[in-house]
């Protein structure tokens, strides 16, 4: 656990790319298994502890110190993991004594001694929510701050190490000197703490074999295309960015599974899409729900996020938000790798592939039909279904590769909508802007001259702009609810957004996509700001 402490503590305060990557290249190399593999399970957030939650640990600090200064701490230091590392109490052994007041006699545990980072997993993986608290207080009393921090860490998720996984698997590719490519294909079909994959990296064993596993490969990510960009549609296809979420649909070996962008399985949430996939093959689209209101067409974004996550699908969720998957492309079919290929091969390929697939759960993502650039533009001003992002363009010659490669796919999101919004309450954040009001609840005015919430923003503004959006919270505030304050109705921020959706959760009706602040408007009085009718043309 000590080492594996040190590597975080060293990971915190190390910003550069190259030096994280060495720090834990080195770590693979010097650990032992299972403890190296746990780490990197860890690092790449795979791990979880269903019975240990944030809330409880922040209740099992409170046994131990002040409640209030918990919760102080907490709202200054940004998270749980630090605070209960920095705020529990270091033990002392029954049978340590005090000698003429001699601190270093007292026999504090400070090293952790005997608890390795596999038996804090095993020891975590065990414990029930029944259980959860008195084994975490046990694990706490057995480590140092430093130990504290990293079980905590591990407990809980959420490194926020500036680590991605694409990193921590580029670090293992360097440690042992194997292609990043392979790693990144086996990582998923090996289970922590990936004792095979360590195995064929230090050339113990052959490069294990996938033939009959349904597993991940990395997405081929697009670039975003500037405003002042154009490109030859005569090297590059056009087709809609639909609004949902991207995935992988992989049958081998008589498996189906369903993988997110990050390679998380999604298959419990959408088993009618696993259960329809007749075909071995690896297919890439972009998952959705049908919708009234695109006559049988996708529905917005709103309506898919019902269903994510969830473990089980209800029989009523699965009639009233039934799935499909718009495809656009073919990864694999049997055991030929196809990506490799280029584009166009490859879309010929997925042609011939669709009458083999069920219609009701897969179809296939049209390409847009454009002279030129200019005529693209225009196509893509005059999109406002609630299923489109804006406009993919790729390279017909392109193979498929995982991560973003320069010049070969671009992304051309529409323009955003913007609405004028009266600022309603401010609340304070985490972390860095622990000291700032930076999150911001925002309205428009109903039929009625009342004003009702209609999105939260935290996001959009420079720094400047944040302290004076502070010190306008506080000087106007006119009511206190714990963290929140209400602030009087007169200032107008400018709020721009992706796309709105009819919602029965808020009581406006309404629900911004990825809201953010893009203006302060001073010049303009809060009777003026829009009105919920005009959002409500937006949102249809």
């Amino acid at each position: 656990m000590k080492a594996f402490a040190a590597l975080l503590d060293r990971l915190i305060y190390t910003r550069s790319r190259n030096a994280k990557l060495a720090l834990i290249a080195a770590y693979l190399r010097a650990t032992p298994d299972p403890d190296r593999g746990w780490a990197m399970a860890a690092l790449t957030e795979v791990l979880n502890f269903p019975a240990v939650k944030a809330a409880m640990a922040r209740a099992l600090l409170a046994t131990r110190v002040d409640e209030e200064l918990v919760r102080l701490s907490r709202q200054f230091v940004g998270e749980t993991a630090e605070t209960v590392a920095l705020l529990w109490p270091d033990p002392v052994l029954p049978h340590a004594k005090d000698h003429d007041g001699d601190i270093s006699a007292l026999g504090l545990v400070l090293e952790g001694e005997g608890l390795s980072l596999s038996e804090a997993v095993a020891t975590l993986s065990a414990t029930t929510r029944t259980t959860a608290p008195a084994v975490l207080a046990g694990l706490l009393d057995r480590l140092d701050s430093d130990g504290r921090y990293a079980l905590m860490k591990l407990a809980l998720g959420g490194m926020r190490l500036g680590v991605s996984a694409r990193l921590a698997r580029q670090a293992f590719a360097d440690a042992f000197a194997v292609p990043v490519e392979d790693v990144e294909e086996l990582w998923h079909a090996v289970a922590p703490p990936f004792t095979p994959l360590f195995d064929w990296a230090e050339g113990r064993s052959a490069r294990p074999d996938l033939a009959a596993t349904p597993f991940f490969r990395p997405f081929m990510l697009a670039h975003p295309l500037g405003d002042d960009e154009t490109l030859d549609l005569g090297q590059f296809a056009a087709e809609w960015k639909w609004d949902g979420i991207r995935v992988q649909i992989v049958r081998a070996g008589g498996e189906t599974r369903v993988y997110s962008r990050g390679g998380e399985e999604i298959s419990a949430a959408f088993p009618e899409i696993v259960a329809a996939m007749p075909v071995d093959c690896a297919v890439d689209g972009e998952l959705l729900v049908r919708g009234e209101a695109q006559g049988g067409e996708a529905a917005s974004f709103n309506a898919l996020q019902q269903r994510l996550g969830r473990k089980t699908v209800s029989k009523k969720m699965l009639a009233d938000a039934p799935a499909f998957v718009r495809l656009y492309d073919l990864l694999s079919v049997g055991r030929d790798d196809l990506r490799p290929l280029p584009w166009t091969e490859r879309r010929a390929r997925l042609e011939t592939l669709m009458p083999l697939l069920p219609p009701d759960y897969f179809d296939l993502s049209a390409l847009l039909d454009a002279a030129d650039f200019g005529a693209l533009t225009h196509q893509r001003a005059g999109a406002r279904d609630a299923a489109i992002e804006g406009v993919m363009l790729k390279h017909r010659a392109s193979p498929y590769v995982g991560g973003r490669r320069v010049g070969q796919w671009y992304k051309w999101k529409r323009d955003p909508l913007v609405a004028d919004c009266v600022m309603m309450y401010a609340q304070r954040g985490n972390g860095k802007r622990a000291s700032y009001y930076s999150d911001y609840t925002f309205g428009c005015w109903s039929d009625t001259g009342e004003l009702l919430p209609v999105g939260k923003a935290y996001s959009g503004f420079t720094d400047e702009e944040l302290k004076w959006l502070d010190r306008f919270v506080r000087q106007h505030t006119t009511a206190r609810f714990g963290p929140v304050r209400e602030v009087e109705k007169t200032l107008v921020l400018e709020v721009a957004f992706d796309s709105i959706h009819a919602s029965k959760r808020h009581k406006s009706g309404l629900a911004m996509r990825f809201p953010r602040i893009s203006r302060i408007r001073t010049d303009k009085p809060a009777a003026e700001a829009d009105r919920l009718e005009t959002l409500l043309k937006l949102a249809s």
